[in-house]
């Protein structure tokens, strides 16, 4: 048994779900359309180019939160699982979560985007151990801040040794899935670097490294 640890956004879903969130936002009104889309569109560029502020990004992302009461959040939430993020499910990715179980793997996500955004994406595919940035809550709604360190880059890796601490599990044979090469120090953590839909960057580290490439298209 091993752990197999997977990215989220363009690995197990077709798609960056925080960008998402931010068109549906615009789309129902919740936020100016053309003001956060176009800022949206700035940062999902900057992150694709590996220069992401994140705590700028994450200032940005989460104001919405903060404006907006908890249950109306978790309403929105459902309708932009139906209209975002089903189109976007990947069977292919969901038979590689299942596989992995069905030998006894412990599975777990790693993400940047939000717990707010992802959590119940990551349910959707059976999976119970997520790790994620964590919007702030107080008196039961979002602050806009975040909790600790965010989940990005080593970031990950400083949440990921929290988290195996925790439970006492060992990254001894553990996989790790991913499509960007802002997560090139988890890929180096692991015994098993798989690049999933992976960018130029990661597609041509991945060559030189002669680690598997795959498409879950």
């Amino acid at each position: 048994m091993a752990l197999a640890i997977f990215d989220l956004d363009k690995t197990l879903i077709g798609g960056d779900s925080d960008f998402l969130w931010g068109e549906f936002m615009s789309e129902i009104g919740a936020v100016d359309p053309n003001s956060y889309q176009k800022k949206n569109q700035y940062f999902f560029d900057e992150y694709a180019k590996g220069r992401l502020d994140i705590n700028e990004y994450l200032e940005f992302c989460l104001e919405p939160l903060s404006q907006n009461l908890m249950s109306t959040l978790n309403v929105w939430h459902q309708d932009f699982m139906q209209q975002k993020i089903q189109p976007i499910v990947l069977p292919k990715a969901q038979a590689v979560v299942d596989g992995h179980k069905a030998k006894g793997d412990r599975v777990l996500v790693i993400t940047a985007t939000n717990r707010f955004v992802t959590a119940p994406i990551v349910a959707q595919y059976g999976i119970d151990d997520l790790l994620a940035t964590e919007p702030e809550i107080k008196d039961g709604n979002y602050t806009g801040r975040v909790e600790g360190e965010p989940c990005f880059q080593k970031g990950k890796i400083a949440h990921l040794n929290q988290w195996l601490a925790k439970t006492g599990e060992s990254l001894e044979g553990a996989y790790f899935y991913s499509d960007s090469h802002n997560d090139l120090p988890m890929l180096e953590l692991v015994e098993n670097p798989v690049v999933v839909h992976g960018d130029d960057t990661l597609q041509r580290i991945a060559k030189e490294r002669n680690w598997p490439s795959l498409d879950w298209h």
